[in-house]
């Protein structure tokens, strides 16, 4: 049997057959184009082969998974953590005092009061950021702590750029 080569119908087969396979590559070039854009390169300048982009990237991936496996378990372990906190507290008859706030005006200077538990940590932390936000100049800063509760207060000085809404937002954080 004798293969014509110069058949329309074999020619027009090979050319779909040419194409297919022409758009087929210019797919996979794209798709790898895109999945190293994704990846970071530390030596940009120079010019990767397509199986070390791979390689880099597969890598890459595999360090993802890495960190996120790692972050998952460090976010178990302070759930975790928290749970045993309340648990142990609520063993021990301690619950959590909910903070309280006393803004004493003397002038063009403010002295806060703040008094929560010995565990609430950030509180302190949030109402200095939150006055250094406000553009309040903080003086002096100090605490004590008695028992489970402790005691801070904050000696600052209130400029024109300081709103009343200073006092609201340090009333009213969310713990």
């Amino acid at each position: 049997m004798e293969i014509n080569n110069n058949n329309p119908n074999n020619m027009s087969s090979r050319t779909d057959r040419k194409l297919i396979e022409r758009n087929r590559r210019n797919h996979m070039k794209a798709l790898y184009s895109e999945l190293n854009s994704l990846v970071p390169h530390y030596n940009s300048r120079e010019s990767i082969s397509l199986p070390d982009q791979l390689g880099e990237a597969a890598n890459y991936i595999k360090r993802l998974q890495t960190n996120l496996e790692r972050m998952k378990q460090r976010k178990d372990s302070l759930i975790s953590g928290g749970q045993t906190m309340n648990i142990a507290s609520s063993s021990t008859g301690f619950s959590p005092k909910v903070p309280q706030i006393q803004i004493h005006e003397m002038g063009s200077s403010l002295v806060i009061g703040l008094t929560t538990d010995t565990h609430s940590r950030f509180i302190f932390n949030d109402t200095i950021r939150i006055l250094h936000e406000e553009g309040a100049d903080i003086v002096n800063a100090s605490f004590s702590v008695v028992g489970n509760t402790a005691f801070h207060t904050i000696h600052l000085t209130v400029g024109w750029g300081v709103n009343t809404r200073l006092s609201w937002s340090c009333c009213h954080q969310d713990s």
